[in-house]
């Protein structure tokens, strides 16, 4: 890419929203790393890296991966990308908590395709964060790491609080990091980290959406409250808000039917004011005032145009009223910002 490219490039980036008392900011859309590591189907490596290029272009400019995904096979492509770009024009955030050790195995039993033959290994110890994040530095091809999430640590609390936990920050006093967060598909052990550390952000997973809003309750406010900033990721709940046909997915796995007729109910309320359900889902999630981004996957330029299209169009308030009064979505939802 030439010089000439990149600054006309560079004219068109989303909007941006502080991250926490970080100092850094991050696009309102964040491009998850997770299908062009191979996510449920196989990505090559030119689609890879023209979905990055897409998702550039269209102003994107915070990118989250990590090891766990495609075994380091995201981490190598977001790093090929990325050394083409000033490193402060983006953020970028990975993950620590599975570091990747050679493996004999040719397959990939975490569902996804392509990758190396490395296998996972949880550690969430100091040594374990320290190792995960100069790994991850060397595929990235980069020498300092915005944010890094502690990565499901769900059966690790007191390992994170007591190992993890103190690594990053002396990673963050040192330099080396400017942000640490942590990463998860559930609320509850997210909320009993809030007091016990000093967190910018926190990255949340399918839990406030149109089919599951867990975390507007109590993990939103009490981060609002904080000034700890929210990556919401899975705003789509696996693809079933986007296209909630029969065979669809809901939380990485096949939606019941029960699931796909609620999406359906939703998706009709959206039709009958000619929107479309990816766009009422994604707003949904981004009209909440804690939410700071949303962490959106894409496996090829065409999604990556979908999801910013969607970004663009307007939703009316009354559409989350009306899904509301069909009891689609919980009152005090409808009416957040």
């Amino acid at each position: 890419m030439t010089a000439q490219d990149m600054t006309t490039e560079s004219r068109t980036i989303l909007p941006r929203r502080e991250l926490g008392r970080s100092g850094l900011t991050v696009t309102r859309l964040m491009l998850g790393g997770g299908p062009i590591g191979g996510l449920f189907a196989p990505v090559d490596s030119a689609t890879a890296q023209a979905t990055l290029r897409a998702a550039w272009s269209a102003g994107i400019r915070a990118f989250d991966t990590a090891p766990h995904y495609g075994a380091g096979l995201s981490e190598l492509r977001l790093g090929e990308f990325l050394a083409t770009r000033p490193p402060s024009e983006y953020l970028l955030s990975t993950k620590v908590g599975r570091v990747l050790v050679p493996s004999d195995s040719p397959v990939d039993t975490e569902g996804f395709y392509g990758a190396p033959r490395m296998a996972r290994v949880r550690d969430y110890s100091p040594d374990g964060v320290r190792s995960s994040l100069e790994a991850s530095m060397r595929r990235l091809r980069l020498d300092r790491i915005d944010l890094a999430l502690i990565h499901d640590p769900d059966d690790h609390a007191r390992t994170v609080l007591d190992g993890a936990y103190p690594a990053l920050a002396q990673l963050r006093s040192e330099g080396v990091i400017q942000a640490i967060g942590i990463g998860m598909n559930q609320t509850e052990l997210l909320e009993w980290f809030l007091p016990r550390t000093d967190l910018d952000c926190v990255l949340i997973a399918g839990r406030y959406t149109l089919l599951d809003t867990t975390a507007g309750a109590r993990l939103l406010p009490e981060c609002q409250r904080r000034g700890i900033a929210v990556l919401a990721a899975g705003v789509f709940n696996s693809g079933i808000l986007a296209d909630p046909r029969p065979g669809a997915r809901y939380e990485y796995q096949p939606a019941t039917a029960e699931m796909i007729g609620r999406a359906q109910q939703i998706g009709r309320v959206c039709a009958r004011h000619a929107l479309p359900i990816g766009a009422v889902a994604l707003q949904f999630t981004l009209r909440h005032p804690a939410v700071t981004a949303a962490v959106v996957g894409a496996r090829s330029p065409a999604e990556i145009g979908e999801d910013v299209r969607y970004l663009g169009i307007s939703v009316p308030d009354s559409v989350f009223g009306e899904l509301a009064d069909e009891g689609l979505i919980p009152a005090a939802a409808a009416g957040t910002p």
